[in-house]
């Protein structure tokens, strides 16, 4: 039927009716919220280019997780920042690191929350780089040795969930095998799939200490414009182990989303990286957009287009406003 005996506006009417036909729902179940922990004491330190973010040293995490708590976001994301930097990124698997204190902290006095880790190498090598360097490129097989002892003492500390994030080929089979020789069977894999060498990670880096030293990310980092290269490694990631598979970033990649969720069977999450996050902070603090409006409407899109998780520094933000 046509107009005049169609009219859609008729479900538009009042906020009532379109709450009853909106198709996304966005739940506090749907996010988990990064959080950066930097070795030493008495940190609170603010990332000048992400407004609201923080590193913390353990002794000031509390006031964070009980907010984090408060509004029952399931899960938190760790990364590290460590007073200790090499060339191969030993502190990753060292048990006394900052990240496996930072475990033992939140699993002891908040034992209700999720933790997640971040399984890469950038923070802690001296020259930024994801892992061993070989000739000025990473190493991708002596990378994998040492992410398998970095994954066990994460596993040792009480982590919940590994994620690797450094794209090296094989790394969802050399976690699994490793952490099942281990005994944790029971710990899943949140591959970062599909991350893409973007321009969205400037603030990031920033914030984790985590810039190159030289050259780029980008001969294992996927290329900005590859599609079909995105549903290769997500199945593979899935034919390996993986448990969940994750886009990064989320934004500029909706279409992504959208035909890794219509193209398999399993948890997809996304990341609303930094980059993102602190456009929405600086077009909204300079009053040219209305930040909030702009936030809900961007966490919505990446929920629209087919992630089940949103892993967002808004996390605490969208929470409130769910609640």
């Amino acid at each position: 039927m046509a107009f005049p005996t169609n009219r859609l506006r008729r479900l538009r009417k009042n906020e009532n009716i379109r709450r009853l036909v909106r198709e996304t729902h966005l739940s506090v179940d749907n996010l988990i919220y990064p959080i950066f922990v930097e070795d030493g004491v008495n940190i609170i330190k603010e990332i000048p280019s992400m407004p609201g973010i923080f590193r913390y040293s353990i002794d000031n995490l509390s006031k964070e997780l009980d907010e984090v708590v408060e509004l029952n976001i399931p899960a938190i994301l760790l990364f590290g920042i460590p007073s200790h930097k090499d060339e191969i990124g030993s502190d990753t698997f060292n048990d006394e690191g900052i990240i496996q204190r930072a475990i033992r902290y939140i699993k002891q006095n908040y034992p209700q929350l999720y933790v997640i880790t971040d399984v890469c190498f950038c923070e802690y090598t001296s020259h930024g780089h994801c892992g061993v360097l070989h000739n000025h490129d990473v190493d991708n097989d002596a990378t994998l040795e040492n992410t398998k002892k970095q994954v066990i003492s994460h596993a040792k500390a009480g982590a919940d969930m590994v994620a690797p994030s450094g794209m090296m080929d094989g790394v969802v089979k050399a976690i699994r095998e490793a952490l099942d020789s281990a005994g944790y069977y029971d710990i899943p894999i949140m591959s970062y799939s599909a991350k893409y060498a973007s321009s969205y990670y400037g603030p990031f880096r920033e914030a984790a200490d985590s810039t190159p030293a030289f050259g780029d990310r980008r001969t294992y980092q996927m290329d900005i414009g590859n599609r079909l290269e995105a549903l290769r490694e997500v199945a593979l990631d899935i034919e390996e182990g993986a448990d969940i598979v994750m886009v990064k970033p989320a934004l500029a990649y909706l279409d992504i989303i959208r035909e890794i969720k219509d193209s398999f069977n399993i948890p997809l999450a996304a990341y609303n990286v930094s980059g993102e996050y602190s456009m929405i902070k600086a077009a909204g603090k300079l009053g040219w957009i209305d930040e909030k409006k702009v936030m809900l409407e961007t966490i919505t899109a990446i929920k629209r287009a087919g992630a089940d998780i949103i892993i967002t520094y808004f996390a605490k933000e969208i929470a409130k406003m769910i609640k």
